[in-house]
């Protein structure tokens, strides 16, 4: 079962994919936001493209685990993804995910800028909440 991965922020949302088998998460570009209509549709064609059967979002919580307004607006947002999709959406806690990125991705060189305004960042980090969910759904298994 394919599987997306999405890092949903102001200005981009990070692409991810999991392999056919669900074992995998590969960051698979970014969507620039636009507006809601326009980002919906370029999920809503990756979702056709990619055979995508199950949708998992961050969810940003503050460092004591408590819901602010960004994670608010991600439950607005998974809640419309579900709806749209008929999919089901899954949201998993992505602290530390864009460090964590931004780390990995300081191996491989480069600007930190340019690495976050092309949005490279935004796609390792929905790799990253892919993968937390990944496995975290083999150990439920």
């Amino acid at each position: 079962m394919r599987v997306m991965g999405l890092d949903y922020g102001s200005k981009r949302i990070g692409l991810a994919v999991s392999d056919e088998e669900g074992k995998f998460a590969f960051p698979a570009g970014v969507i620039h936001r636009s507006n809601k209509q326009e980002d919906l549709n370029a999920i809503l064609s990756f979702v056709e493209e990619k055979a995508i059967k199950q949708i998992v979002l961050g969810l940003p919580l503050h460092m004591d685990g408590k819901e602010g307004s960004e994670a608010k607006k991600v439950i607005t947002f998974s809640e419309e993804l579900r709806r749209l999709t008929r999919l089901p959406v899954a949201v998993v806690d992505e602290r530390w995910t864009s460090i964590e990125a931004e780390r990995a991705l300081e191996t491989v060189g480069g600007k930190k800028k340019a690495r976050r305004k092309s949005g490279e960042i935004d796609a390792s980090a929905a790799s990253i909440i892919l993968r937390s969910w990944l496995d975290q759904a083999v150990d439920r298994k």
